[in-house]
């Protein structure tokens, strides 16, 4: 076992796609010399050269679009959106052209999107969103949105190499944190299989992305306090892995989802309705969504801390229905 950094692993595992498929490449803004804007493409440059690491102009309509022609034509190209509030600029490209290409036109779409979504650094209401939800009912887009090291380089292993498209997220907050991992690097990973992190009796927190690293850590100060929290880690949100949710709801009877961005018309909405659809006679308390508020993110850190789901809330609602 060896402790690395999100990004380590990534750069780790971008570097092993480059080498074993000459048809990968990777295109962005600022991804060679200055290695990304988080450093996840540092140094790769040096080893691949400018043409299977290409920096890009500022224009992430251009630069999308360019990828999807290279991925019919048989690349497979992994493009990197500096900031998720910038794919926006890209969402004409992504939702009429990508995700129609295959289910219309029967040609295959391998191409990969990695960006990074999430506040907590201070960077304001342009920089800090969290935009999945945008994402999630367009038939033909898988999402993955990994919540430590292992899992982002084993799923990001497998969106490499589907042969349509994939939106990958990284949390800012998750670059930095490191994880014990092997030292050889995991085994591809197949969508639409949710991580049971923790088991538990009492009551089922989902999340994905860093909220569920911020679930796990939630479910260890209620273990403390004699409250037996189960944590799902949805892994990809595109496919969801709707039988895990449902079997620990009817396992725990009570279900919180946390997510990062606004509440309102948020994905955990939709996570929310499949439970109660199918898992209704079970529970014992009704579904609670713990989100961000409804309004843009704020730089300074008390007002951002304002907007964006309270770790304390999530003890606060165990602590309540387990009275």
């Amino acid at each position: 076992m060896r402790s690395v950094t999100f990004t380590q692993l990534l750069r780790e595992t971008l570097a092993a796609e480059l080498r074993r498929d000459p048809s990968v490449f990777l295109m962005g803004e600022d991804i060679g010399v200055y290695g990304g804007s988080f450093g996840v493409t540092r140094g790769l440059i040096e080893e691949f050269g400018a043409e299977r690491v290409r920096d890009t102009p500022i224009s992430e309509q251009a630069l999308t679009g360019v990828a999807i022609g290279a991925a019919v034509a048989g690349q497979r190209p992994v493009i990197e959106i500096m900031f998720m509030d910038f794919i926006t600029l890209a969402v004409d490209q992504l939702v009429n052209m990508a995700a129609k290409l295959h289910p219309i036109y029967g040609r295959t779409c391998p191409l990969v999107i990695r960006t990074p979504p999430g506040g907590g650094r201070g960077y304001g209401a342009t920089h800090s969103q969290s935009l999945e939800r945008l994402f999630a009912g367009i038939p033909g887009l898988k999402i993955a949105a990994p919540s430590n090291a292992s899992d982002a380089s084993a799923l990001l292993q497998t969106a490499i190499r589907d042969n349509n498209p994939v939106l990958f997220l990284e949390h800012k907050l998750l670059y930095p944190q490191r994880f014990d991992v092997d030292d050889e690097l995991p085994a591809p990973l197949p969508f639409g299989f949710a991580r049971v992190a923790r088991e538990g009796d009492d009551l089922t927190i989902v999340a994905w992305s860093h909220q569920a690293f911020v679930a796990e850590r939630a479910a260890a100060q209620l273990a403390a306090e004699g409250i037996d929290a189960e944590v799902i880690d949805l892994r990809t949100l595109c496919p969801l892995d709707t039988d895990t949710l449902i079997e620990s709801a009817r396992h725990t009877g009570r279900v919180m989802i946390l997510e990062e961005g606004p509440k309102t018309g948020g994905f955990a909405a939709e996570i929310a309705a499949q439970i109660m659809e199918q898992a209704h006679e079970y529970l014992e308390q009704p579904v609670r969504r713990i989100a961000g508020a409804d309004f843009p993110i704020p730089s300074a850190k008390n007002l951002e801390a304002a907007c964006l789901p309270a770790y304390d809330s999530i003890l606060a609602l165990a602590r309540e229905w387990m009275s």
